[in-house]
């Protein structure tokens, strides 16, 4: 008898037998390596319509199929333009969302920016950085319905492992793998 495995049935039967131990150390990278031996990330994206939700890391390595969906999804939806996601921006994210214990997916707002999108966002606002991390796939601009800005810019804050800006007024939280620093009112 010959069975068929596919990626997505394998990873499945990981992430329903998989007992997540709670994080307990202060970095993104130490709080994913106490959250047991998988990370997930659920995200949508009201731009698109799109939602993914799907295991990117098992028993210490990255997942390559899972990392190409992460970087369509993330994509610039203006102009189609598709690159790596840096795999340190998710860690992040999911890291950030465990600490909140929601199941709610991320609202994704902005995760790749080519060049000329981000051109003409910092022509609009004074809050887009010239030299964004955004234009490199390092970073992501996420929202939860059911946690403040302030409860994820805390949680994403205390990983410690890259750039957090608040933007209370928007209602969105920034991360990015970038140097350690904070922002935002």
């Amino acid at each position: 008898m010959t069975f068929e495995f596919s990626r997505r049935g394998i990873l499945g039967v990981f992430a329903a037998t998989t007992v997540a131990a709670a994080p307990v150390m202060a970095n993104a990278f130490g709080l994913m390596r106490g959250a047991g031996d998988y990370r997930r990330v659920r995200m949508y994206s009201g731009r698109t319509g799109e939602s993914l939700d799907t295991v990117y890391w098992v028993d210490g390595k990255y997942i390559r199929d899972s990392l190409n969906e992460i970087n369509i999804f993330m994509r610039d939806w203006r102009t189609g333009q598709v690159i790596g996601i840096d795999p340190r921006t998710i860690d992040i994210a999911a890291a950030s969302h465990r600490l909140l214990q929601t199941n709610e997916p991320y609202m994704m707002l902005s995760g790749y920016r080519s060049p000329k999108t981000n051109a003409m966002l910092r022509a609009q606002s004074s809050g887009v950085a010239k030299s964004s991390l955004h234009m490199s796939g390092k970073a992501a601009d996420l929202r939860l319905k059911s946690r403040s800005v302030g409860q994820m810019y805390k949680a994403a804050a205390s990983c410690r492992a890259g750039g957090v800006g608040k933007y209370s007024r928007s209602n969105f939280v920034h991360m990015d793998c970038g140097p350690l620093r904070t922002w935002g009112s």
